[in-house]
């Protein structure tokens, strides 16, 4: 966890003073409620409110006093300004800090009925703030085969089509999946030979699909139980652990050059979990069978993160394979007060800056990039705000955790 040093040596070192006055340097927080640090910005940026929590020292020629910190309210916040939602200028693109850190992507999830909001798409279409989106459900087996043989695109050429047109790298998401599964694969009783020619045709006819247009896929999604054991379902019921090995071979063969990954969530510290997922890595590393990355989901709730995140991102690439955060969004019990977005914000410094200094950790992906969208609340009773952006499109002080976990 980050920690705040009560040395004033330690803070005199880390922000500069000019004419006895503290400044802020670039791309650091200037205000907003429970801001007690300083609200003058380093020559050169302005302070900019982004919203009633955070205001941000930014890139400019304004020479406008900064506000003042916004004292504490109960109060609800204002409604949006009409600019809400408004694509920021490159000099703020969280894919453009993450590229300049040495990173391949900063990216979002998003979901086909979220595509007819024209402010929401406002801030998706800026590559340089996501220079990578994932499907969120347009591309799993239930939207793409949903009777056998009959394939459906129309859902995922949309958000095929999307990153294409915004230069947006695309994560394919996902081929095998015990869950949204059309009830033809889940309780059709097929034997060892028939399952395995389903596998590789869904897996071979969906990636061939998104041949050259897709950087990595997510072939095998959530294959393990939080103790470790393998998650029964209908691929391993009747073919064990093979049913793994078969589609990352059919997706190799579909698309050569595509990254392969297995995804899991509770995996991103040391754990039963993610040793059985290190093992399983091993097991087909040494079997030569095609795996090139391990995605760890990162759904998270504020104040309780793995210990050992770094450590346990060094382990798998130890293995061989790259390493990203897949999913990441960090829940709150509602309502949402200034103390759980501050410690939102450190805890989205936390994992991006684990992935920050793990070379092997290419990216990046949050679970869609705002609350109006997030899945949160319609699985976990009570809880929500997971996001960066509110449900007004607004950023919160995550953002910001965000821009400092990337060391900018």
């Amino acid at each position: 966890m980050f920690k705040l040093s009560p040395s004033f040596v330690a803070l005199a070192a880390l922000v500069p003073f000019v004419a006895g006055q503290a400044v802020q340097q670039e791309w650091g927080q200037c205000g907003g409620i429970g801001w007690t640090g300083a609200t003058a910005c380093v020559s050169g940026t302005v302070c900019s409110k982004m919203n009633d929590y955070y205001s941000q020292c930014i890139p400019g020629s304004a020479t406008a006093a900064p506000p003042a910190s916004v004292p504490p309210t109960t109060a609800a916040p204002p409604p949006p300004t009409s600019t809400a939602g408004a694509p920021p200028s490159s000099a703020t693109g969280l894919h453009t800090i993450a590229k300049s850190k040495g990173k391949l992507y900063f990216g979002s999830a998003t979901d086909n009925p979220e595509l007819t909001d024209a402010a929401y798409m406002a801030i998706l279409n800026d590559n340089t703030m996501f220079g990578q989106i994932t499907p969120g459900n347009s591309m799993k087996w239930d939207a793409t085969e949903p009777s056998r043989g009959s394939f459906s695109w129309s859902g995922a050429d949309a958000i095929a089509n999307l990153a294409k047109k915004n230069g947006q790298l695309l994560r394919g998401h996902n081929c095998v999946w015990y869950s949204q599964l059309p009830s033809w694969v889940s309780s059709g009783n097929f034997n060892a030979a028939t399952l395995t020619s389903i596998i590789q045709t869904h897996c071979s006819t969906l990636v061939s699909r998104y041949k050259g247009q897709v950087y990595s896929w997510d072939v095998v999604n959530e294959p393990f139980n939080d103790d470790g054991t393998w998650r029964t379902d209908v691929f391993f019921n009747t073919l064990g652990t093979d049913y793994v090995s078969i589609a990352l071979q059919a997706a190799r063969a579909a698309d050569p050059a595509a990254k392969l990954y297995i995804n899991d969530y509770n995996i991103e510290g040391p754990s039963a979990k993610s040793t059985a997922m290190q093992n399983l890595v091993k097991s087909l590393k040494q079997a030569n069978v095609p795996l090139d990355g391990i995605g760890l989901q990162g759904h998270f709730i504020v104040g309780e993160l793995p210990q050992g995140l770094e450590d346990n991102l060094r382990a798998f690439t130890a293995l061989g394979v790259e390493v990203a955060i897949t999913e990441l969004d960090i829940r709150m019990t509602l309502p949402a007060t200034a103390a759980l977005l501050a410690q939102q914000q450190k805890d989205y410094q936390t994992v991006v800056a684990a992935c920050q200094a793990v070379e092997g950790c290419v990216g990046v992906t949050i679970w869609d990039f705002t609350d109006k969208y997030s899945w949160v609340p319609q699985t976990f009773s009570g809880q929500g705000e997971a996001c960066p952006w509110d449900q007004n499109l607004q950023r919160k002080p995550a953002f910001q955790g965000i821009v400092a976990g990337f060391g900018a």
